[in-house]
């Protein structure tokens, strides 16, 4: 279905870099970038341009509007979202969106790589020191900085920091014009290696999402849609919030499958049961 078409990998930040070859290898397709498609219009991590979607919304009009733009029936794209781990209190987490559109085939996959794996982090600063163990901290050089007045301000902001001495310049910049100065890691997929892994490897989960068929259409994409819990308690029986089903939706046929015990164990242990161990 997808060999030897031309997809369009809707980026500005160079994610082609991790997701190119996965998806040329895994699925004969030819990828490319259009430099003239600004992803930025729909948003940027540092505020100038606010996000007014939410971030599905944001991948899928970003995708269509590139596929527009460059006349492609088959694209890419990928929205980051980055803060509090969702579940795990104080934990930082990188939140990535892939969707993948095929306008020809009237296919449309998503999936989310939710990871613990990032530096990303913020703090004011007044002094050179402070900076300096900032900037090992969030793995300088090889993770670009950012600096700026404050946490909030939308003008003056240097961007894209990868060198000790550009680092110096901008910090005396900002501090001998407003006496304060903001250090934030820059989340850009070009600035940010542990991000880019992120984003392979949601780009692998994606391949493999796309590859799995729904068993009554043929069309790809048949992924998990919900999960149902409930996997009863080994002690006392009763249920518990652990996962006892995946449930599969096709978007094309809407073919239903409930797979059960999707993590191959058919009782919970007492531990994790609000009744054993209340």
């Amino acid at each position: 279905m997808f060999q030897n078409r031309k997809l369009l990998i809707a980026t500005k930040h160079q994610k082609e870099r991790v997701i190119a070859p996965i998806l040329e290898k895994e699925l004969g397709v030819t990828c490319f970038v259009d430099g003239a498609f600004d992803t930025d219009t729909l948003g940027t991590f540092t505020g100038e341009v606010e996000r007014e979607l939410d971030p599905v919304s944001t991948a899928r009009e970003k995708c269509l509007r590139a596929m527009k733009l460059s006349n492609c029936d088959l694209g890419i794209a990928s929205e980051g979202s980055f803060g509090s781990h969702p579940s795990i209190f104080f934990v930082s987490a990188d939140d990535e969106l892939l969707i993948f559109i095929d306008t020809l085939n009237n296919i449309e996959v998503i999936v989310r790589e939710l990871s613990t794996s990032t530096n990303f982090y913020g703090k004011q600063i007044q002094t050179q020191k402070e900076l300096f163990e900032f900037a090992d901290q969030a793995g300088f050089p090889t993770h670009g900085l950012i600096l700026r007045k404050s946490k909030d301000e939308k003008i003056d902001i240097h961007k894209g920091i990868t060198d000790l001495e550009n680092l110096k310049k901008s910090f005396e910049h900002l501090y001998s014009k407003y006496n304060s100065v903001y250090a934030e890691t820059d989340m850009r997929a070009m600035y940010n290696p542990t991000r880019m892994n992120v984003i392979e490897k949601a780009t692998k989960k994606l391949v493999q999402k796309i590859k799995c068929s729904c068993p009554q259409c043929q069309m790809p994409g048949f992924g998990v849609t919900d999960a149902k819990r409930g996997l009863n308690c080994s002690l006392c029986g009763s249920p518990t919030n652990s996962i006892l089903s995946y449930i599969y939706v096709c978007q094309q046929c809407e073919f239903t499958k409930e797979e059960m015990y999707p993590n191959n164990i058919t009782t919970e242990d007492p531990t994790y049961c609000d009744y054993c161990n209340p």
